[in-house]
């Protein structure tokens, strides 16, 4: 999602009220104000999790395949938890 005042490319959820997107770990919807889920990421299970493949970086991608922290694209192919075959 972008952000409505600098464009910035910001890490998203999408509201189970409205369907929109806003700001990943907001407390209330962007759109419609709604309390949002606690669970940024998305309620998945810790061992289903697969980290972002920039080395330099702690997040994990989310449902778009990108990184909810940096927000670059899933590259390669990590296993859950970076565990290697």
């Amino acid at each position: 999602m972008k952000c409505p005042n600098c464009g910035f490319e910001m890490a998203a959820i999408v509201c189970d009220a409205c369907g929109e997107e806003t700001p990943q770990g907001s407390l209330y919807c962007y759109k419609c104000g709604a309390e949002v889920r606690s669970d940024d990421m998305g309620g998945s299970d810790f061992e289903d999790r697969i980290l972002c493949s920039d080395e330099t970086c702690t997040g994990i991608i989310n449902e778009k395949g990108v990184c909810g922290v940096c927000g670059k694209p899933y590259k390669g192919d990590n296993s859950p938890m970076g565990e290697t075959e």
